[in-house]
């Protein structure tokens, strides 16, 4: 069932049907580059990774990473939502699309489909956004959405450096 429709999406969680799309989308090169490797070489993979991470999400927050799919032939194309990182005070938005469907507004279309979404629930009134400094792409598109940036920082055991932005989201 769709969680969200916009003029050409359609977004919905995540479902263990799922797993092929979800191989292929975190062995793109943009994903290992921008995003890291999470090992997922297999189906089995894919469905662990879905069970312990987005699906994981939407029981503990009520939120969590959705499939993002072409609304008139329902092909997925990539993942936009929420997360709640430890390290971080507030959810980030975060976003990934298979290289055929990068750089045609989808991230933008989605991602301020969420937001105005989750931002709409109780207690929710800001969020924030890290991208490593080299993905030009991203912090476009994270600007454009209206968080701003506050600070180069590392997630706990992680040696990358990346960007925080934050921000309230109209």
């Amino acid at each position: 069932m769709d969680l969200l429709v916009t003029e050409r999406l359609r977004l919905r969680h995540l479902t263990i049907q799922d797993a092929p799309f979800i191989l292929e989308l975190l062995n793109t090169p943009s994903w290992l580059t921008y995003i890291g490797d999470r090992g997922v070489r297999t189906l089995d993979d894919a469905r662990n990774y879905m069970l312990h991470g987005p699906m994981s999400s939407y029981e503990r927050h009520g939120f969590g990473l959705y499939r993002v799919a072409l609304q008139d032939t329902d092909t997925p194309i990539g993942l936009c939502g929420l997360l709640q990182r430890e390290t971080l005070d507030k959810p980030d938005i975060g976003f990934a699309f298979l290289p055929d469907h990068a750089g045609k507004g989808y991230g933008f279309e989605s991602a301020s489909a969420v937001l105005a979404h989750e931002l709409a629930k109780p207690g929710l009134k800001a969020v924030a956004a890290i991208v490593t400094p080299t993905n030009q792409p991203s912090i476009r598109l994270i600007e454009k959405l209206g968080l701003r940036f506050q600070k180069r920082f590392r997630l706990i055991n992680d040696s990358e450096e990346l960007l925080l932005f934050e921000g309230p989201v109209p």
